[in-house]
């Protein structure tokens, strides 16, 4: 080694060091987070099923699992904001936002929930398109009950999404996220009126009938 270099080995083993430390992580947290979505996504599921018990038991594991990764993560904090755990929090938001709104609950706060602001309000928007999909489930049941109810929440959400007007590198995409919500919430707010429309027609029809002579 040159004398402008002599101290390049030495550098370079301690970079060695701590991408070796980083790499660790990175193999403990993939898994991690990979099981977390998958209990996520089983819980949500559950939930649209009414299995709200079945739902809670998937989200207690995936909370597990979240804190786990966020354990290895304290030791190689600037991997902190990688794509996979984000994506994990995203999901476990979402699947405690639908099950406490389905179940008539006060929204988790972020704080409450261990996640990040931006994974939760990503979590919170597609939150919205599985509400949509839990509020044609119903109407196909022929229950209108919650349905103005449900579509008011998802008005909530738009209204609060779309005043957070930073950039997407701090936000995780969310102008994307509030995007879809807007058009969920416009498909929504149309099938909900045609089917309370068609609703109310039909009892009209069979009041006049049984009026009949």
């Amino acid at each position: 080694m040159s004398g402008l270099t002599k101290n390049l080995d030495l550098i370079a083993e301690q970079i060695r060091t701590n991408l070796t430390v980083k790499d660790a992580a990175r193999e403990k947290i993939l898994p991690l987070c990979r099981e977390t979505i998958r209990y996520c996504s089983e819980s949500i599921r559950a939930t649209h099923r009414h299995e709200f018990r079945e739902a809670t038991q998937m989200l207690l594991a995936a909370r597990k699992l979240l804190r786990e990764a966020g354990k290895v993560l304290r030791d190689a904090s600037e991997m902190r904001n990688i794509g996979a755990f984000l994506d994990a929090q995203k999901e476990f938001a979402e699947g405690r936002i639908l099950l406490a709104m389905v179940t008539g609950k006060s929204l988790p706060p972020p704080d409450r929930l261990g996640v990040d602001s931006a994974a939760y309000l990503n979590g919170l928007g597609e939150a919205v398109g599985e509400l949509r999909r839990y509020l044609l489930d119903s109407m196909r049941n022929g229950d209108l009950s919650r349905g103005e109810d449900l579509l008011a929440a998802m008005d909530d959400i738009y209204s609060v999404m779309v005043t957070m007007d930073f950039p997407d590198a701090i936000t995780g995409g969310l102008r994307r996220t509030t995007d879809m919500v807007r058009g969920v919430l416009e498909r929504t707010r149309s099938d909900l009126t045609l089917a309370i429309q068609q609703k109310s027609l039909e009892q009209r029809l069979e009041k006049l009938e049984k009026n009949m002579p």
